[in-house]
């Protein structure tokens, strides 16, 4: 019987030593995903960093979902081919994207003043455009016999990254 009790001691040991690598290099793989997060500044192979701006909208009052169709579209398009897109959308979230997507070409343009260069706004791209959900207005509505339904007013984070192409 206290044969059986060190055997099951002894695997939990090996359990508990086992699982101390895997956490550590969990944290390295995040430290290594930060490094590389699209907001993030990038060498260019001149050496210096990317011409690279970002906007975030958020709690937009559109769902996601209706959101994501319209982000669909442009991302990975130039920033002129974008922005005609979304001028002629009938989609309500185009509208707000549109908002979105000139303020990170402004940001493009400030930050190139900034550090005393030029941006060109014609080599610009949508290189990462992303909806995620925000937080949900909770409300209820009345049913019949006194009851009340909940609805979930959705929410949205709208992030776009703007960049300037590589081969111009």
């Amino acid at each position: 019987m206290a044969a059986a009790k060190r055997s099951t001691a002894a695997k939990g040991a090996a359990k508990t030593a086992s699982k101390t690598p895997a956490r550590k290099s969990a944290a390295k793989k995040t430290a290594a995903k930060k490094a590389q997060a699209p907001g993030r500044a990038r060498k260019t192979a001149a050496g210096g960093p990317a011409a690279e701006a970002r906007a975030i909208q958020r709690t937009a009052r559109q769902s996601p979902y209706k959101m994501r169709l319209v982000i669909d579209q442009i991302r990975g398009k130039g920033v002129n081919e974008a922005l005609a897109l979304l001028t002629f959308s009938k989609k309500h979230a185009a509208k707000q994207i549109e908002k979105v997507l000139r303020s990170a070409v402004a940001n493009a343009e400030h930050r190139a003043r900034e550090q005393g260069g030029a941006v060109d706004v014609d080599a610009l791209y949508v290189r990462h455009a992303v909806v995620n959900e925000g937080p949900k207005l909770k409300r209820f509505m009345p049913a019949a016999m006194g009851r009340a339904t909940p609805i979930q007013k959705r929410t949205s984070h709208v992030d776009i990254v703007v960049a300037e192409r590589e081969g111009r």
